[in-house]
């Protein structure tokens, strides 16, 4: 299932202030829808280091989806993971990437294939755009009185909370 949902600017600003969009990586969104009920389904990103395809080209940016519970539920029936716990997070971004550069056929094999600075990139962007920033939380200093913002996401595997 694909939804694309044009998104407002001011939903683009709120997804920058949540602290999502402090790389450079995220992107505003190609078009810009009109009403309040508009949502932001897709985000760009640019990989650290890029995927090299069979024929020796780099792919750099790309594009990731919101996760739905199907895609979260669905690699947790899959014997590679039942194998290999660890395995959850490829075939878990192997769902929602939906295009690196010039390939749109991302799979569990693309994803095993990326350098591990790229895959560790693209789960804490999974995180972070499934969060919403609700993983934010205003705080005040006891000792200085300031108030500011943290990120209370604790790491943890990928598909689980």
């Amino acid at each position: 299932m694909r939804r694309k949902i044009a998104p407002t600017a001011a939903a683009a600003d709120e997804y920058a202030e949540a602290g999502a969009g402090t790389s450079e990586a995220v992107r505003a969104p190609a078009g810009v829808g009109g009403g309040a009920d508009s949502m932001r389904t897709e985000f760009t990103f640019e990989l650290p280091r890029g995927y090299v395809d069979e024929a020796g080209s780099v792919h750099r940016s790309g594009v990731m989806r919101l996760a739905t519970a199907r895609d979260e539920l669905v690699p947790l029936r899959d014997d590679r993971v039942r194998e290999n716990p660890a395995y959850l997070s490829v075939v878990l971004l192997g769902r929602v990437v939906e295009r690196i550069g010039s390939v749109t056929d991302i799979h569990a094999g693309v994803i095993e294939d990326l350098f591990a600075s790229d895959l560790a990139f693209l789960q804490d962007f999974y995180r972070r755009i499934n969060a919403e920033g609700h993983t934010r939380a205003q705080v005040t200093c006891p000792s200085c009185d300031t108030a500011f913002a943290v990120d209370l996401a604790g790491g943890g595997r990928l598909g689980e909370s």
